[in-house]
């Protein structure tokens, strides 16, 4: 019995060895996806949860301490707003900022935080999808925080929260309407280090 909890010991010490070689790698390859809920009316627009997904590459420049930047798109729907029954209102753009990884002690798992800047635009589509507005593109901002797990051989799966918000007006039907985006998600990250 000995015998099998020292082996065990030391297997799981050889791994986590293994994990801890992955610190080094400086680039990251970042898909991630999930769910979002909106915290704020779009004008009149009750937002329904919504999903999207981003594409991030990642640079660790000094120990812990990198820079992330990519494309993100996000989609609403609201049951009835300005726009009409069954409106969509899609966000997408760039997405730009900071990032602190922190790992726990010799274990395969880190936390991080973000901090960021956005360059978006909402499009609003009516239930055909046609595009009935856009806001043209503008800047907001993004905060993130999240658990980074290392599963060997540079790959991570990281499960997180990230708040976003974004300012813009969309004319529709000769009014003009002050959409003020705001909305957490819920999103789960597969990572790629090199």
């Amino acid at each position: 019995m000995k015998t099998k909890v020292f082996l065990l010991g030391l297997f799981a010490l050889i791994a986590i060895g293994g994990f801890a070689q992955d610190e080094t790698r400086k680039f990251g390859v970042e898909l991630n996806g999930g769910a979002s809920f909106g915290i704020a009316k779009l004008d009149d627009a009750k937002l329904n949860a919504g999903f999207g997904f981003e594409g991030l590459l990642h640079y660790e420049f000094v120990k812990n301490l990198g820079v992330y930047a990519g494309w993100g798109w996000n989609r609403f729907v609201s049951d009835n707003s300005f726009a009409g029954i069954d409106a969509r209102f899609e966000e997408t753009g760039y997405v730009f900022g900071l990032q602190y990884r922190y790992p726990i002690s010799n274990s395969p798992i880190a936390v991080f935080v973000r901090g960021a800047g956005l360059y978006n635009h909402i499009e609003i589509e009516n239930v055909d999808g046609d595009i009935i507005a856009d806001t043209g593109h503008g800047f907001g901002g993004q905060a993130a925080l999240g658990v980074d797990v290392n599963l060997g051989s540079g790959w991570s799966l990281s499960p997180g929260v990230k708040f976003n918000f974004l300012n813009r007006t969309a004319s529709y039907q000769n009014v003009e309407y002050e959409l003020g985006l705001q909305y957490m998600s819920a999103r789960l990250s597969v990572i790629k280090r090199f």
